[in-house]
């Protein structure tokens, strides 16, 4: 009975301070029963909230008395509000907005650019040359891209043809497992190349592998010669560590193993010992620019295969300009003897 009076009196008490509030007309019939803490309404500037503070305490009040429900929410409840449903780009039943997934989408785009570009310049260029040479040649068909992009000498020589060559350089064949892993090859080892030993002089690399793996192709019946250039590139890395252990597959082999052992796995795929002709060419072609680029300068010989000045000037500036600030450097550190007079001891 008493919690019965109690409930009553907190209804009560929210109509009245209600009525006072919105309709703002006297509410004190209704609440002539009360006790003098609810009966007293507010009068004055300050009395709309007051009444909302009388309010929210016979709100409390009834909270109270009804048991059960309460004001306070517990943390980590799965009802969300608009301005956390922003935050999180979700809606207030969990699912994505309209507009997340074509910003995802976007985000994806422009990090693939980002790392797209942040690829060095000639290694970008061949890749590229690659994705455009494949996609020809999944239009045209197999028979139209080998007679197009297929090395043809005759076709060179007198029909002026002379992006053949080029494109038997880059061309890996359809999409294929095989042709994503040269493609990772030719990424890797051509990104060493050029960040070891510059642009100017990776150009010089690859336009020398051209005209020999061109002649050796042509002597050979060769039509394409794309993966004896990745041979090439890998040949000339191990050359310059040897003996470094590195990891192939599941086997740790010394670095000038890996031409040889990435021969032998096409040979194994291919189940025929003339899948090993193009690895030959390229490590035949491979050792003879290592040859006259490191080793006949050391024993006397001329480097006839450093990159020219204006290359050097257009693709590595900043390279340049160091080696002349070290030069600069060494000359000024150099410290020289006293001279000596004729005759003196």
């Amino acid at each position: 009975m008493k919690q019965a009076s109690k409930l009553g009196i907190a209804i009560l008490g929210c109509v009245a301070t209600f009525s006072t509030t919105c309709l703002g007309r006297s509410a004190t019939s209704s609440v002539a029963f009360l006790p003098r803490r609810h009966a007293q309404l507010p009068k004055g500037k300050n009395a709309g909230a007051s009444s909302f503070k009388s309010l929210q305490e016979n709100t409390d009040l009834l909270l109270e008395l009804r048991g059960g429900a309460t004001k306070k929410r517990k943390k980590g409840g799965r009802t969300a509000s608009l301005h956390s449903s922003s935050a999180t780009k979700k809606t207030a039943t969990g699912k994505k907005k309209v507009g997340a997934a074509a910003a995802e989408k976007k985000s994806a785009m422009a990090d693939t650019m980002q790392k797209y570009k942040s690829i060095l310049p000639l290694t970008r260029v061949y890749i590229t040359m690659v994705g455009l040479v494949t996609m020809v040649g999944m239009v045209l068909g197999e028979e139209l891209a080998q007679g197009l992009l297929a090395l043809d000498p005759v076709r060179v020589m007198y029909g002026l043809e002379l992006w053949r060559p080029f494109t038997a350089a880059c061309f890996l064949g359809p999409p294929s497992i095989g042709w994503l892993m040269s493609a990772y090859y030719l990424f890797e080892y051509g990104s060493t190349l050029e960040r070891a030993y510059g642009t100017a002089q990776h150009l010089v690399f690859l336009l020398g592998q051209v005209g020999l793996l061109s002649a050796f192709s042509i002597l050979l019946g060769q039509p394409f010669f794309a993966s004896s250039v990745i041979t090439a590139m890998l040949h000339v890395l191990s050359r310059s560590m040897p003996n470094q252990k590195t990891k192939w597959l599941v086997f740790t082999v010394p670095y000038w193993a890996l031409p040889y052992g990435l021969m032998a796995s096409d040979v194994l795929q291919a189940g025929s010992a003339a899948a090993a002709l193009p690895h030959v060419l390229g490590i035949l072609s491979g050792h003879i620019y290592f040859f006259h680029k490191f080793v006949w300068p050391k024993i006397g010989g001329e480097d006839w295969l450093a990159a020219p000045d204006f290359l050097v000037r257009w693709f590595d500036p900043s390279a340049r300009s160091s080696s002349k600030d070290s030069v600069n450097a060494a000359l000024k550190a150099r410290k020289r003897g006293k001279g000596r007079k004729l005759g003196s001891a």
